[in-house]
């Protein structure tokens, strides 16, 4: 099954692919809770980095996109050896401070959804840790890639 094919929950998705490791197992015998959530912020910060946006833009320009609040609906169980993509959108913005972003993890084995998560970021000032609207950077950036869900 080609990544296309996936049941996804929004078109054209960013994906990064992962394989469960013994690591990632905890003691029920399945990947731990918090293994997703790293796959999750991994997934946002490949596509940040793929729209332009990395750690040495931020660092210039003096912002960044901080999460401040997520939530993970764990679906289905992954097991050690299982291979899974991570697809993320951004599915809303304000275009000065906020953002908000979807994630889907799927075992395209089987074409099962694991995990369906949100997270809000919001754009800091990395010096202060304050709120800042985004930049034009950020804007141009991110833009192009916020879908229209309407």
């Amino acid at each position: 099954m080609s990544h296309a094919d996936l049941p996804w929950d929004h078109p054209e998705p960013f994906v990064v692919s992962h394989t469960v490791s013994p690591g990632d197992i905890d003691g029920l015998e399945h990947t731990n809770n918090t293994v997703y959530v790293k796959w999750c912020e991994q997934a946002a910060w490949g596509h940040s980095v793929a729209l332009g946006l990395d750690l040495d833009c931020y660092r210039r320009l003096d912002r960044a996109m901080a999460i401040t609040r997520a939530e993970y609906d764990y679906l289905q169980a992954s097991r050690a050896g299982d291979e899974l993509l991570t697809a993320t959108w951004i599915v809303g913005w304000d275009r000065r401070i906020t953002m908000q972003r979807r994630f889907q993890i799927v075992r395209p084995a089987d074409g099962l959804t694991l995990l369906r998560g949100a997270m809000q970021f919001a754009c800091i000032e990395i010096s202060s840790g304050r709120p800042r609207r985004m930049p034009a950077e950020f804007v141009e950036g991110y833009g192009p890639a916020v879908l229209d869900l309407a």
